[in-house]
């Protein structure tokens, strides 16, 4: 007797959340636009989506806007980079020494709540009205997230994968790499996923106060001229720039985990 077929469903399963995010996307969008235009929302301060999608068009015929998006994501990639290296290390070296970690773990996570944006004089002084100003407070602001995430993956992975690499005597160094580690990636993507948000919003905020390049700067001349949908339309080219990171690091998080 032949085996049934079974047929794989697997492009379905990836597609229907994708679909219904579109789905949902759109039906906002809708009901916004007819609110908007009953006058149960005031259109001088939301645009209807229809004008905002005319602002999109109109910006990247006028304001030079693929420039202005690449110098955002540069900004945030570097900002990405360092707070992947950095801040997974700062990570693993808190979690390695207990008295270190009972010092300054709460510190760490006061940090996260601290406004550094604010600082952004400070470091003008310091770096000078550059992009490496904007890119430092973004690395700054995004830190605390990975630092606690990573000694988050790491404390809770489970003992008996531990006990297990004990019994195969496996040295410190073999028992991170093997074990540790790939336990706790996870829980550390989670850390550069929301070090990523924390990162984007300084480094977007900085370009609009000191009114230095980006998608930043663009918001803020059209806020000024009272540009309502370019005004909307520049920020869904921030959007962007976030899905875009997201994406990637998914991806990235896919190749790492095979398995999975």
């Amino acid at each position: 007797m032949s085996k049934p077929v079974v047929r794989h469903r697997f492009p379905l399963v990836r597609l229907g959340p994708t679909a219904t995010g579109i789905v949902t996307v759109g039906l906002g969008l809708a009901a916004a636009e007819i609110t908007i235009r009953a006058d149960w929302i005031n259109r001088f301060i939301v645009p209807p989506p229809s004008e905002v999608a005319v602002g999109i068009a109109r910006i990247v015929l006028e304001e030079h806007i693929g420039r202005r998006f690449l110098l955002t994501a540069g900004e945030c990639l570097v900002a990405g980079l360092m707070i992947a290296v950095l801040g997974v290390a700062a990570g693993v070296l808190i979690h390695r020494f207990r008295l270190l970690r009972r010092a300054t773990e709460t510190w760490v996570a006061a940090w996260a709540a601290a406004p550094v944006v604010l600082a952004y004089p400070l470091f003008m002084v310091i770096f000078g009205r550059n992009a490496w100003t904007i890119i430092m407070i973004g690395f700054v602001a995004a830190l605390p997230p990975v630092i606690l995430k990573t000694i988050e993956g790491l404390s809770t992975t489970r003992k008996v994968l531990v006990d297990v690499g004990r019994s195969f005597n496996l040295t410190g160094a073999q028992q991170f790499r093997k074990i540790l580690f790939p336990a706790a990636l996870p829980t550390i993507f989670v850390g550069v996923r929301l070090g990523l948000i924390f990162a984007l919003i300084n480094i977007v905020g900085v370009e609009f106060l000191i009114n230095s390049g980006g998608l930043g700067q663009l918001i803020n001349d059209l806020a000024e001229r009272y540009d309502l949908a370019g005004t909307y339309a520049a920020i869904f080219f921030v959007v962007l720039v976030s899905v875009a990171f997201f994406v990637i690091l998914e991806r990235i998080e896919r190749w790492l985990r095979p398995i999975d």
